[in-house]
């Protein structure tokens, strides 16, 4: 048994404890006292679900009432984006007269 992270010995200790502090007459007052607050907790919480399912369906209804009853657009076409998976080719390709001219500068140096 694991409520909220909590085992059962864990448990026993923290009831061992409470008893200790609050004596058996007050221990079941105090649980009734708690378990009426988590129960309005969770009442209040369905509640507060349950009226944002309506707002949100009431929101899809008038969003469908008012669109054009026509086709849907096509979407627009996009660039694929490069993955790790895809080549990318380079942003910048070097001009031809570039690649010669460092060729030629290595051979000079070459020579010399």
């Amino acid at each position: 048994m694991n409520f909220l992270g909590v085992g059962l010995p864990e448990m026993l200790v923290i009831f061992a404890v409470a008893l200790l502090v609050f004596g058996p007459r007050k221990l079941p007052e105090i649980g009734r006292a708690l378990a009426k607050t988590l129960r309005s907790l969770q009442d209040a919480a369905r509640e507060f679900e349950a009226q944002l399912n309506q707002e949100v369906q009431e929101l899809e209804k008038a969003a469908h009432a008012s669109s054009p009853r026509t086709a849907p657009a096509a979407p627009f076409k996009t660039d694929p984006v490069a993955t790790a998976d895809m080549p990318t080719k380079p942003a910048v390709e070097a001009e031809p007269r570039a690649a010669a001219s460092l060729s030629e500068g290595s051979s000079s140096v070459d020579a010399a």
